[in-house]
């Protein structure tokens, strides 16, 4: 992997990470409310971590949001999603949303390359956020 690629997965996380504390730093109950909220929905429950990331995988492709497909591949792979699986997923994201989510599955696949690549550990899940 390229220190470029390297540099992706850790600008991500460290941008996600600042904004997510400069954002809670703020005297909002609404804003720190929806994080805590978010945070709850992916602990273990009658669904395990590894299902529900799963999920928010496949719901952030088929909204085609970038960014929230990085983190929840970051938190699959640090569930112990393997390529098989994540593939498997991939290609509900794919079937949901149609050919406009080939773009961000290419994205995706180029960001879980980088985290293999990178032995990249998922970002800090104290708070969800993504």
């Amino acid at each position: 992997m390229s220190a470029g690629e390297k540099d992706r997965v850790r600008e991500f996380t460290e941008f996600r990470q600042r904004m997510n504390e400069r954002i809670l730093g703020q005297d909002n109950q609404v804003v720190r409310r929806f994080f805590a909220l978010d945070t709850q929905t992916y602990k273990a429950g009658a669904l395990d971590l590894k299902t529900k990331e799963l999920m928010g995988l496949v719901a952030s492709m088929v909204l085609r949001c970038d960014d929230c497909i990085s983190y929840h591949i970051a938190q699959c792979k640090e569930a112990g999603v393997n390529r098989d699986e994540f593939f498997e997923a991939f290609s509900v994201a794919l079937v949901v949303g149609g050919s406009i989510v080939i773009p961000h599955l290419r994205r995706g696949v180029d960001f879980l390359d980088q985290l293999e690549g990178a032995g990249a550990h998922a970002p800090a899940p104290a708070e969800h956020g993504h």
